[in-house]
């Protein structure tokens, strides 16, 4: 099984491959599917800027259009001196995933702190509160 630091390696390798002209900010990604398969992407900049992809979601879309459903665990690495998080949109869509995905957020040096999806997004729109009301 791969480690968390070498997962925080596989998403820096991704991250030199980002397309970030007009931000120069880059982001990779690595995620960890439960049979231990694992899927790298970086971010993808567009002029029109609402079309830009984050490394997160490429990473994720990635896995699933291969078929991968249920994921353990996703590292994201950027070029920053302090640890990022995923933002919004990246929070909602992994969270479709499950809540219990552990984010591993790396700067610059590898330096990593992990948390939960659910502790990223609380009080989440989510498949699990979707089934629960649709049963009540």
């Amino acid at each position: 099984m791969v480690s968390y630091e070498e997962l925080v390696q596989i998403a820096a390798e991704a991250k030199k491959k980002a397309y970030v002209p007009y931000s120069q900010f880059r982001v990779g990604a690595a995620i960890l599917s439960e049979d231990g398969l694992i899927f790298s992407g970086c971010n993808i900049e567009n002029a029109s800027y609402g079309l830009t992809n984050c490394g997160e979601r490429t990473a994720l879309f990635k896995a699933v259009s291969e078929g991968v459903r249920k994921f353990k665990a996703i590292a994201i690495s950027t070029d920053t001196e302090e640890i990022t998080s995923p933002c919004g949109p990246c929070r909602q869509v992994l969270l479709e995933f499950g809540e219990d995905i552990e984010v591993i957020m790396a700067n610059v040096h590898g330096d990593y702190k992990i948390c939960k999806v659910k502790d990223l997004l609380p009080l989440a729109f989510s498949p699990a509160k979707l089934e629960e009301e649709r049963l009540s």
